[in-house]
């Protein structure tokens, strides 16, 4: 989807700067005819011979290319030649400068000058990004029309930890693949995605809950907005994070609030995926103060947590698809069959404890899908959950409405 386009990469000054010699690989990799633009400052961070190198064009910075012989490097031509400039890293200066049209450079003619789409990804540190001049310019180019490729959070160059990284140049990457799709297949779908575990609190410091991590169902989030979705993703207690402006995180804790949340989304939904691994029993008596060890033995009454999966999928528009999941030790298919039959779904994600490598916790998993309208089985082999995820959005995309 990046083969033959014409892309301007910017590069100013920052630590960040070494980032830039990765993405201009990635994008020819990919393809595409990359020309860097360099700040003077950037030179400070990474040399121009690098960059030239690896996207086989020369790197400019100056308006001359060649003083004596009146040569010149055309800002209008290469606004006017790229299918989008992407500036990575762009610092607080040039943020500064676009937003109120200075010109005093050929990185801010070009842009200046240029006609097609542009990408912008900050780097800088904590405080100067989140100064309000700098939200303020940000917020001023997005009103431009600009797309900005939001910084992360993580350690900064000094020393500070917080949001002002620039993003990864794989992440900046799928960004410009995701613009370059003609027709995302998810495009204007609103997804329903339930995630991780629920707990089920027997006391303020106890509960009943397993072992799901959430990465199958984090990692599903990412795909679909992937293939354009909007995602409302219900998460269980997990360590995992979920940095996508495309997904609206809602975090709870029991399946009550859980089946609350989703039941809040589904009616609006139109694919609903129910991939928490949701507690089936929950305490009667749920104690305000910790349970002190008096007997030797304790007794816990329990009683049923709401089938989010059966209670909404049994009540969907002609409209909406739905998936559930499946962890099974025993009797796999037979058992999920039953599943997808009882709770209306339209396909079923089937996982195996047996199988090495799938299940909670790890990064990889293996599963068998059951699609609901022809009883056909589609069997995967063991693969990162990054895969797996993008495997099941292939499926619902086929399959919806099929």
């Amino acid at each position: 989807m990046l083969k033959s386009k014409k892309i301007i990469i910017g590069i100013c000054g920052s630590i960040a700067a070494y980032k830039a010699a990765f993405l201009v690989r990635l994008l020819v990799k990919e393809g595409a005819e990359v020309r860097v633009i360099m700040t003077s400052s950037a030179k400070q961070f990474i040399t121009p011979l690098t960059l030239a190198t690896l996207s086989k064009n020369e790197v400019l910075s100056e308006f001359t290319a060649n003083a004596e012989q009146g040569v010149w490097n055309n800002h209008v031509a290469l606004g006017l030649w790229a299918d989008l400039i992407l500036v990575a890293p762009a610092s607080a200066h040039t943020l500064a400068r676009f937003s109120q049209g200075i010109c005093n450079d050929l990185l801010t003619a070009v842009y200046l000058s240029a006609r097609c789409p542009i990408m912008l990804a900050p780097a800088m540190d904590l405080d100067m990004y989140l100064h309000p001049s700098t939200q303020a310019n940000l917020q001023k180019l997005r009103d431009y029309g600009n797309i900005i490729i939001d910084a992360a959070s993580g350690e900064l160059a000094s020393g500070l930890s917080g949001v002002g990284r620039m993003a990864e140049p794989e992440d900046i990457l799928q960004k410009l693949k995701h613009y370059f799709l003609p027709d995302l297949p998810l495009k204007q779908k609103r997804v329903l995605l339930t995630a991780g575990p629920t707990q089920e609190a027997i006391d303020p410091v106890r509960f009943i809950s397993n072992a799901s991590s959430g990465k199958m169902g984090y990692a599903l989030a990412h795909t679909l907005t992937e293939y354009g979705a909007t995602v409302y993703l219900i998460s269980g207690p997990t360590h995992l994070t979920m940095e996508n402006d495309k997904v609206t995180l809602i975090s709870v804790r029991s399946a009550q609030e859980m089946f609350e949340a989703a039941e809040q989304y589904f009616e609006t939904c139109d694919i609903a995926i129910f991939a928490a691994a949701v507690s089936d029993y929950t305490p009667v008596k749920k104690h305000t103060k910790k349970i002190k060890k008096s007997t030797e033995d304790l007794h816990l009454e329990l009683s049923k947590t709401p089938d989010i999966a059966k209670s909404l999928s049994t009540r969907k528009g002609k409209h909406q698809f739905t998936v559930g999941f499946a962890l099974e030790t025993h009797d796999e298919e037979k058992n999920a069959n039953k599943k997808i039959r009882e709770k209306n779904l339209d396909m079923i994600v089937l996982n195996s404890l047996n199988d090495q490598g799938a299940g909670f916790g790890y990064d990889t998993n293996k599963v068998k899908v059951i699609l609901a309208h022809s009883a056909e089985i589609k069997t995967f082999p063991l693969k990162s959950k990054q895969e797996v995820a993008k495997d099941i959005v292939q499926l619902i995309i086929d399959n919806y409405h099929a």
